[in-house]
């Protein structure tokens, strides 16, 4: 655990039992959802992520922190007490995922778009107008991070 530097503060978030608490110490990008299976599962619905540089997120307290090899790719971070599901990364490294609604609120955050619409389940739709991709976001849309 570390101490966010001099960095400002932009977020503080947890799961529900508080046994994972973290600051975030840079501007967050608007929030994605992923209709694949597995986000679907994890999350028992939709799962939609916010993302941080690995080295502007500090956590506070991590006792209940879990990470679960989800895919060849990829890990999930959740707390191993409530259940909550929180973080998702890649396992080479790269952005954070952090779910929203593990976010102290208000969170200043607004949706921007959906990613593996091929997947959705059939129990919804997507109605809400934001940009839809089959697949994941193109590199030309990325939106930064930092």
């Amino acid at each position: 655990m570390s101490d966010g530097g001099d960095k400002k503060l932009h977020a503080k978030g947890g799961c529900l039992c508080g046994g994972i608490r973290f600051e975030i110490y840079q501007p967050l990008r608007p929030v994605v959802v992923c209709h694949c299976k597995q986000c679907r599962q994890t999350a028992g619905y939709l799962n939609g992520f916010t993302v941080a540089l690995p080295e502007n997120l500090v956590f506070i307290k991590d006792d209940t922190l879990t990470w679960f090899e989800s895919s060849v790719e990829a890990k999930r971070g959740f707390c191993n007490t409530c259940g909550s599901s929180i973080f998702w990364t890649e396992k080479k490294g790269g952005n954070m995922g952090i779910a929203p609604a593990s976010l102290d609120e208000p969170t200043g955050l607004e949706t921007a778009r959906h990613i593996f619409t091929e997947f959705a389940g059939d129990y919804y739709e997507i109605t809400d107008g934001l940009p839809q991709y089959l697949q994941g976001t193109p590199p030309h849309v990325i939106l930064d991070s930092t």
